[in-house]
């Protein structure tokens, strides 16, 4: 049996704190990992559903195989896992600002760590996505210009309450103008929110891509006792 709780990493970076905890829960017989920006908590691997339907949704959404596909954000690596669980994906790279986040998953300090590390379909890149978007070069540094079929999204906690002010530039009609540009005709936008869908960003995805549609995504909420839920947004560019 694990320890009751352990604090695995902790480090001080440009937008805060950031510490990596696992704490025994006894009321479901399992570890629970949990990552924290200063005092706020980022993500729980209790509450991994909405994450793993990022993917899901976001891959249903395209036909065809030999998928490339790009994620903003690493985390605990349940999205990134979900997206190399599809048979027809190629390549996938996952861009964090945070290396240290990078770096726990190559150390195998989370419980996915070590299936994103050994897949060669998979490279972990360390970069800022929000500055990446707007820029001709693009999220694959190794390949300035590439175009994806899906880019994932799963950093802030909504469009409107985002983890730093430079973030918010994604969320309005040149941003997200600039982002599928980035991506394959036909291809996918899909986000994360923890806000129920919000009119006003429909509105903007309506704006731009040729198709969208928010589907709420529920599960069970073992510290209520009752059922939470999150948004994913899903949009496709022209064919």
């Amino acid at each position: 049996m694990s320890a009751r709780f352990e604090e695995l990493d902790w480090r001080p970076t440009p937008i805060g704190d950031i510490s990596l905890r696992r704490r025994r829960e006894p009321s479901l017989g399992v570890d629970v990992y949990e990552i924290k920006l200063n005092d706020e908590f980022l993500m729980s691997s209790l509450f991994t559903v909405a994450e793993i339907e990022l993917a899901r949704l976001g891959l249903a959404a395209l036909p065809g195989t030999d998928l490339d596909v790009a994620v903003g954000g690493l985390g605990l690596g349940y999205t990134a896992q979900a997206v190399l669980e599809d048979a027809r994906v190629r390549s996938l790279v996952v861009v964090d600002t945070l290396g240290e986040v990078i770096e726990w998953h190559e150390r195998e300090l989370l419980p996915v760590g070590a299936r994103l590390t050994a897949d060669s379909r998979c490279r972990l890149v360390h970069g800022d996505f929000f500055a990446m978007v707007p820029t001709e070069a693009g999220l694959d540094p190794e390949t300035p210009g590439r175009r994806f079929h899906a880019v994932l999204v799963d950093i802030d906690h909504t469009p409107r309450h985002v983890l730093h002010p430079s973030h918010a530039a994604l969320y309005t009609p040149a941003g997200l103008r600039g982002l599928a540009g980035h991506l394959h005709p036909g291809g996918v936008f899909a986000l994360w929110s923890d806000d129920p869908p919000e009119e006003e960003f429909e509105a903007l995805l309506t704006e731009v891509f040729a198709t969208s549609r928010a589907h709420v995504v529920t599960f069970p909420n073992h510290l209520t006792g009752g059922e939470s839920a999150n948004t994913v947004y899903v949009a496709t560019t022209s064919a």
